[in-house]
């Protein structure tokens, strides 16, 4: 786990759930398959606190982000899996919060992002994401 100096005192992985190194897109989820998720309030920390590049790590396009304490955290751009095709590898990553929606139980918030910026949002739990685990 890395520390980033937040505020909330929030660790952030290395890696995706099923990834071997940050570069690795891991394996991609319905939300809820994994406990371990990040909440909504974290991810706005992780907008709002830290400083973000659009980058490529060892080929790989992402972001990194910077925390307060100068730690780094690099998320690939590793898309999203739905109705068995995949969409915006390499382009956009799209990672679950544990956080249902206010919308309702078919949806749950996330983390969004490309080489324009970040942002978080609501998207149908069926839909196949990455997850950042994170740990207090």
């Amino acid at each position: 786990m890395i520390d980033l100096g937040l505020p909330s005192g929030t660790k952030w992985a290395c890696c995706n759930v099923g990834a071997s190194k940050p570069e690795d897109y891991g394996g991609y989820y319905e939300w809820g398959q994994i406990a371990d998720a990040s909440t909504i309030d974290q991810i706005k920390e992780l907008i709002n606190s830290w400083s973000s590049v659009w980058t490529t790590l060892n080929g790989v396009n992402g972001r990194m982000f910077t925390g307060p304490n100068g730690g780094q955290v690099f998320l690939p751009a590793a898309g999203c899996r739905w109705d068995g095709e995949f969409y915006g590898v390499g382009s956009d990553g799209w990672y679950w919060s544990g956080t249902l929606s206010e919308y309702g139980d078919d949806y749950a918030h996330g983390l969004y992002f490309n080489s324009g910026g970040v942002l978080w949002g609501d998207e149908d739990r069926r839909v196949g994401k990455p997850v950042r685990p994170v740990a207090r």
